[in-house]
């Protein structure tokens, strides 16, 4: 027994000791123990502390095994509020994503909703003891069936999945009190428009593949009334939306939006083009490098999120490097004392099925000193087709802000 737990620690080594000293049932407690906690942890620390009120969602949030919904090899990532590969090249939400969208739909105990992007069927399961009925398209055929499964497995009774193309809604299940889609389209789908009950409320990313914003869509007097919320980023919606698509990607051209953060949205204010904001503010002053405007990331509890992405197409059979440059300015940064990380700019690498390839960065820093220029080439693997930026504190403290950041092909 000493090979194989000299390299893991204490807590392992007591949990195989009591798997080996008690009966099986009393090692699946222990398990489900500790997902609780992780799930509490999770929910405390990256969706009550983003800023999601509702106890009810907060409630579902807590209640619905996030880990029974992901690939079994992926377990040990499910209470991380970060995305997953469920295969098919989809993904599992983030949790804040699923907790917000759902409270803005503000779910009702006799509200009919429809879904459409079942994935791995969680935020139906989220939905589920919110609302009466949950009725939820998935166009990737594995995939529903997969989902319909673990949903009646984990006893949610009131949710039906069918395969299907979800730009056509569910016809002869409207009209919806409610809609939720967690897959983009470039503009909101006719049919889904029309089975959406008067005074119902969506909840939908729209935009460009790797520009998006969420909208919070009423529908008022026969028309739909929309306001922008967030910028995000989904798996784009197929079939019938996709073919109606104007504009492609060009992952020959990579390239990042708003780098300059001039543009925003919402109140308070967002930088467009960057989604999963966490503890960032817009600043307005004279000593910008570029412009009027920087983003400045501030944070005093280690560990806790800081941080900007933005994704990007990149085809690394045609780009073999990218050349990236930026402003940054530190103000007294210091390392996560347990995880000791320091604030980089990273570029994560995707595959076509969207497994990661690897990451590239630019950085560390820490300390304080003033606005300076960073630049650096970045081999691109040749199986990437699309890229995540991400910037900010990355769970150290202080202060780090950023300004005129630029990403190009190498030998553009």
């Amino acid at each position: 027994m000493v090979p194989m737990t000299a390299n893991i620690g204490k807590t392992a080594i007591f949990l195989l000791a009591i798997c080996a000293a008690h009966m099986p049932a009393e090692c699946r407690a222990q398990g489900r123990q500790a997902m609780a906690e992780a799930r509490d942890r999770m929910v405390d620390d990256e969706i009550v502390a983003a800023g999601v009120k509702n106890p009810r969602v907060i409630e579902a949030m807590r209640k619905t095994p996030r880990h029974e919904f992901v690939p079994l090899a992926k377990r040990k990532y499910a209470y991380l509020d970060m995305a997953l590969a469920i295969g098919h090249g989809q993904t599992i939400s983030p949790p804040f994503v699923v907790a917000y969208m759902t409270e803005q739909l503000d779910p009702r105990p006799t509200d009919r909703v429809l879904e459409i992007g079942t994935g791995s069927g969680y935020q139906a399961a989220v939905l589920s003891g919110l609302v009466s009925e949950v009725y939820s398209i998935e166009i990737v055929e594995p995939l529903g069936h997969r989902a319909a499964k673990t949903l009646r497995r984990l006893g949610y009774r009131n949710v039906h999945v069918k395969t299907g193309d979800g730009f056509e809604g569910w016809p002869q299940k409207a009209p919806f009190d409610k809609i939720i889609v967690t897959c983009s389209p470039e503009r909101i789908p006719r049919p889904l428009a029309v089975q959406l009950r008067e005074g119902g409320l969506m909840i939908i990313p729209v935009g460009r593949r790797y520009q998006q914003e969420l909208y919070l869509v009423k529908k008022t007097g026969g028309r739909l009334v929309t306001e922008k919320t967030l910028p995000t980023l989904f798996v784009p919606m197929t079939g019938e939306a996709e073919r109606h698509r104007r504009i492609q990607p060009d992952p020959t051209n990579p390239g990042l939006r708003n780098g300059g953060f001039e543009k925003h949205v919402g109140d308070p204010e967002k930088p467009l083009g960057w989604h999963y904001q966490r503890q960032l503010e817009l600043v307005e002053d004279d000593d910008a490098p570029s412009g009027d405007r920087y983003a400045k990331f501030t944070n005093s509890e280690p560990g806790r999120g800081s941080h900007a992405l933005q994704g990007f197409p990149v085809d690394g059979r045609k780009v073999k490097e990218l050349e990236i440059v930026l402003d940054v300015r530190g103000e007294g940064i210091r390392p996560d004392p347990n995880t000791r990380q320091l604030p980089t700019v990273v570029i994560s690498f995707f595959a076509e099925n969207r497994c990661v390839l690897g990451e590239a960065v630019v950085g560390p820093w820490r300390g304080s000193f003033p606005w300076r220029t960073e630049s650096k080439r970045i081999a691109v693997p040749v199986r990437a087709r699309e890229a995540i930026l991400r910037i900010g504190l990355l769970g150290a403290v202080g202060d780090i802000s950023f300004d005129d950041i630029s990403l190009k092909a190498a030998d553009k």
